[in-house]
């Protein structure tokens, strides 16, 4: 079951550096939200204090109605970064089961199976092998098998494809359309790709230059399912041209 988050006067300032203006947001359960805005503008920042990996300077996060620590020590927040961070002595299938394997007494009773997930990636043939054996693209899906192993109603995805190729990062939007459609979970996606946040967001946050805020919630109405085919249509090109406008206006 998805959750809603819910952030009241979130900020985040390092000394006397200003990261992200006091801002408060309603994310929607089951919803897919991502943000876009110029590198160093305070996204990753403001996607690690709602994960719980970073401690706000005033605000509060709740998901849920709970807590981050809460939700993590849970295991019902899961969080994918831009590095596949695959551990390298540990086979493909093992590195999936990574996070259920850890503090085992914490791991839901009812996830997805991990094996089963990877037949969802197409990486069946690879459960034996080990990430050097792998291209970038599949130690990739193997990190979001690792992350939707957990069946958590929260992922939190850090850019999570942005060190790939334009054609396999393509092929890895309409993988991860897929896996939501089977496994539904509430999604905060961080990207610097106009495409890849109109093709797969329900509504898409424009931030501001740091110190962030919020300059435009952008509510995607493409009809879902969504393929790479809808990148083609004249109604996805007007909303990457108003996703543009807005980033520039920000940006001026």
């Amino acid at each position: 079951m998805s959750v809603g988050v819910e952030i009241r006067g979130l900020s985040k300032s390092f000394g006397a550096l200003d990261v992200v203006r006091p801002l408060d947001l309603d994310v929607e359960p089951g919803a897919f939200v991502s943000l876009v805005g110029p590198s160093g503008c305070g996204k990753s920042t403001l996607l690690r204090m709602v994960a719980g990996l970073e401690v706000p300077s005033s605000g509060s996060v709740r998901i849920g109605g709970r807590s981050p620590a809460e939700v993590r020590a849970e295991k019902r927040l899961a969080v994918v970064p831009q590095q596949p961070g695959l551990l390298p002595w540990r086979t493909v299938a093992q590195n999936a089961r990574l996070l259920l394997e850890v503090n085992r007494r914490r791991s839901p009773a009812h996830h997805p199976d991990p094996l089963d997930l990877l037949a969802e990636v197409g990486l069946t043939d690879f459960a034996d092998a080990y990430p050097h054996e792998l291209s970038g693209g599949m130690q990739q899906r193997v990190a979001l098998v690792r992350g939707f192993a957990l069946g958590a109603p929260l992922v939190v995805m850090d850019e999570p494809f942005a060190a790939l190729d334009e054609i396999t990062r393509t092929e890895m939007r309409d993988l991860l359309a897929r896996l939501l459609e089977q496994h539904p979970a509430t999604v905060l996606f961080v990207t610097h790709s106009i495409a890849e946040a109109a093709h797969l967001s329900d509504r898409v946050l424009v931030m501001a230059p740091r110190p962030t805020s919020v300059v435009a919630d952008v509510a995607i109405a493409l009809p879902r399912p969504r393929t790479t085919a809808i990148e083609d249509t004249l109604a996805f090109t007007e909303v990457c041209a108003e996703l543009r406008r807005h980033l520039h206006g920000a940006m001026r």
